[in-house]
Parts: structure tokens; sequence; C-alpha cells
């Protein structure tokens, strides 16, 4: 396996990704099955400049996954918003993360947006040191709230 993050490819998802994709998911508190993984990347439309997905490579391996929206907001300007990141465990510290948020940041910047947002849970600190020392600035702490449709409504609205 390749050492330094200088031999890792870049590149947009694909859905032959999947399978790694759902298990590094995992590794961020996540469980999506392969096949949800597949029908999300399937679904995915690089040309309408919304929504973007990129791996990074070390050979057949994929090291990391990140994942960009531009969000619309009645209350703000439109922003770019990094959904989801995530090293793989063992690769992390070897400048992998910082290449897929450069990925990312080139990609909003390309969408004419001039900020990206990114959220981290309370319990990891260590992303949260990771985004400070790549130059992202906290600038406020929020709760998630969540309620789940009945289970009646929600099987009739299942999506990728």
């Amino acid at each position: 396996m390749a050492e330094s993050a200088a031999e890792v490819v870049m590149r947009p998802i694909e859905p032959r990704d999947a399978q790694q994709v759902s298990l590094l998911s995992e590794q961020l508190g996540y469980q999506r099955a392969p096949e949800e993984v597949q029908a999300w990347i399937e679904q995915l439309r690089p040309d309408r400049g919304n929504q973007a997905a990129f791996v990074a490579c070390l050979g057949s391996e994929i090291a990391g996954w990140i994942e960009v929206s531009i969000e619309h907001r009645l209350q703000s300007p439109r922003y770019a918003l990094i959904g989801g990141l995530v090293v793989k465990d063992g690769l992390r510290g070897r400048g992998i993360g910082r290449r897929l948020c450069e990925k990312a940041e080139a990609w909003s910047w390309e969408q004419n947006v001039s900020r990206l947002r990114v959220t981290s849970g309370s319990t990891r600190p260590e992303a949260h040191r990771f985004y400070l020392r790549d130059g992202y600035r906290a600038v406020k702490t929020s709760l998630v709230f969540e309620k789940n449709a009945p289970e009646s409504s929600s099987r009739s609205r299942r999506s990728p």
C-alpha cells in the first residue's frame, strides 16, 4: 500500500466504489448498505452542478471520500456544504483528507460559490482540529433535531 498522499489518485465517485464507500461510512457511524450507496451514486448528476462526490484511491483501495453540495436557503446566500468526509483508519495524518477538501473546495469555487461550510459532531475533536488547521473557522454551535416519519409513510418514500 502507498505511504504518501502524493501517490493518491483523486477522482469522481463511481458506482463500482459502493462497497468500499459503504464500509468507510461505518467509520463515520453510519450504516448504509452498498446497494443504497450505489443507487445514490447512480442518481448523482455532476452536470447539474449542485452535488459532487470524490474518492481518494491508493491503487484499487479507496482511502477516503468526500461529498459536497450547493445549498440554497431562503435566509442566506447559497453556499457549498461538505456533507461527509472520511479517511480510512490507519491512513489518517497523511494528507489524504486535505487533498479531498481541496477537491471539494475547487469544485465549489467552480460553481461560483464563495463559501464552503462543514459541520462536525461534537464528539469528533480530531476532526475539529483538522478543519481549524486547514483554514476553516468555527462560526456557530448547534444541536441537530430529527423526527422520523411514521412507519407506514416511510416505506412509500424511500429514496437513494
